[in-house]
């Protein structure tokens, strides 16, 4: 117990490891004035209280588990009202020692190590925040479901040797749909099925006919008019998800108009940002701890002097995916600061390395943004090179210093 007490100098007075499991969760208490004890408890809400209820008669303070799925959250939703501190752990962090692994083991070396104050606790937002995040998680969901039931209706008419993909760029467009609508009705003449084309087509005329001959059997048309139906419903549903994020954003007006004015994030990305990171940056330390919490920086793998691996680390996959679109969208936009970024980097770094590096660009933005509740700034797309040249000049200013030489500040301005 003395060299335990050396290792590990006690900074929580009392505290509270638990294992938590779908169906149990093992608490471990232990501090001072309390003897070690164990006690298994089920994950139903009556228990759960009788859990919170123990915690409090022992005086507990710091309550530490694992982010274990999904199952952590009712535990938290009970635990909350219990006035403790509440330490949601990545299980990376808590890995137990080699040897005979049981839940009473794991629990106590949760209280161990969150006694000895090197447990660090994992991001969780306020309900509100964690609300709007399962909404807009089910919108990208959605919007999944949608694609791949356009990509089925292609699959199928090409099964039907119907070539929409090869003489429109956009086979769910108007021409497309009202085409694809059409086939359903019973329309199978190729000279009718053209007059629906709108607008400007690349492809010729007898090549459009000759991509609506086909060959349909009514188990063609049956899964045509399924996956129909599928999407209609699916883009009904969608729309009611997207009112209720309306409404769950109302409050945040003003932090998602912020992030509007920033090159290739949208109405709908400040959204899911926001849903993601929250608008309190204060429990961020600052950009970096965000950018290492999103998986948006390189990684540190070194060994014996040798540096190895740089790839990014474990993060927000959620939140990763939005930062990499909205990077997509900002290096397409003209004389803007990001796509001159992205067309300097992308022929030495490649497309997917240069896309994450601009997402981390936007992420860092977008911290500052609303931790000082400014609006964005745009430098502009020769900001690197005007910033490189002064450099230039610097150092060969100082060179020609050393050499004796002065050179009036005018003359390199």
């Amino acid at each position: 117990m003395k060299e335990e007490s050396i290792l590990f100098p006690q900074l929580v007075e009392r505290g509270c490891g638990l294992d938590v499991h779908k169906s149990t969760v093992v608490a471990t208490v232990d501090g001072g004035g309390l003897s070690k004890e164990t006690r298994e408890f089920s994950t139903f809400t009556q228990s759960l209280m009788d859990l919170r209820t123990w915690l409090e008669s022992l005086g507990v303070t710091h309550v530490a588990m694992e982010s274990t799925g999904i199952y952590w959250k009712p535990v938290l939703n009970i635990l909350e009202s219990g006035g403790f501190s509440i330490l949601i752990v990545n299980a990376r962090h808590v890995k137990y020692v080699p040897g005979h692994k049981t839940d009473k083991k794991d629990s106590a070396w949760i209280c161990k190590l969150l006694l000895a104050g090197l447990l660090k606790g994992s991001f969780v937002p306020p309900v509100h925040i964690r609300e709007l995040r399962d909404l807009t998680r089910y919108h990208r969901k959605l919007t999944q479901l949608v694609a791949a039931d356009k990509n089925r209706i292609i699959k199928i008419l090409e099964d039907g040797n119907i070539k929409l993909s090869m003489v429109f760029s956009d086979v769910h467009g108007k021409s497309g749909s009202d085409i694809i609508d059409a086939i359903f009705n019973g329309e199978r003449k190729p000279e009718e099925l053209i007059k629906l084309c709108k607008g400007p087509i690349k492809a010729s005329r007898e090549d459009i006919l000759q991509a609506l001959e086909g060959h349909l059997t009514a188990h063609h048309l049956f899964m045509l008019k399924t996956l129909k139906q599928s999407i209609n419903q699916t883009e009904s549903i969608k729309l009611g998800v997207e009112a209720r994020i309306q409404e769950q954003l109302k409050p945040y007006a003003e932090e998602v108009a912020l992030l509007d004015e920033i090159p290739g994030v949208g109405i709908q990305s400040a959204g899911e940002l926001i849903a993601e990171i929250g608008t309190d940056m204060s429990v961020f330390p600052d950009d970096k701890h965000i950018s290492s919490w999103a998986g948006m920086c390189p990684g540190n793998n070194e060994s014996a002097g040798k540096k190895k691996s740089g790839r990014t680390t474990h993060g927000n996959k959620h939140l990763r995916t939005v930062l990499c679109e909205c990077s997509w969208a900002a290096s397409r936009k003209k004389e803007t600061f990001l796509a001159s970024k992205y067309k300097k980097m992308v022929g030495r770094r490649g497309k997917k390395r240069t896309i994450v590096a601009l997402g981390h660009n936007i992420l860092v933005i977008a911290y500052h943004m609303l931790k000082n509740k400014t609006h964005f700034k745009e430098l502009g797309e020769d900001f690197m090179d005007e910033k490189r040249r002064k450099n230039k000049i610097r150092y060969h200013q100082s060179i020609l210093k050393e050499l004796g030489v002065e050179i009036p500040e005018k003359a390199c301005a």
